[in-house]
Formats: C-alpha cells, sequence, structure tokens
C-alpha cells in the first residue's frame, strides 16, 4: 500500500465519520470546562485540609 492509497482510503473513511454539530461541540467543551473547574476545586480543597492536618502533625 502506498501513501496515494492510504490518503485516498483515509478520506472515504472520513465521509463515514459523524461529526458534532456547533451546539454540541460548544456544550460538551462548556461541560469539560465546568467539570475540570470542579475537579480542581475538590482536589485543592483537600490538598489544603491534608496540608494543614501535616502542618499541626510537624
Amino acid at each position: 500500500m502506498n501513501i496515494f492509497d492510504y490518503i485516498k482510503d483515509t478520506k472515504g473513511e472520513m465521509k463515514h465519520v459523524s461529526w458534532p454539530t456547533k451546539k454540541q461541540t460548544m456544550t460538551y467543551t462548556i461541560l469539560i470546562i465546568v467539570v475540570s473547574i470542579a475537579v480542581a476545586a475538590y482536589l485543592g480543597l483537600f490538598d489544603e485540609i491534608f496540608s494543614n492536618i501535616i502542618n499541626r502533625l510537624l
């Protein structure tokens, strides 16, 4: 298989891909940002709690 066959096959496969709409893309992007911020806050809270416990023990 040469590079031209590969490109031709790839182009054909890309026609079968179900691409998300602009609205879906925006919704998923916002969801990922919100979840990332929530996880960061959750981990930051526990980091602060455990840091305070360690500092009190030392």
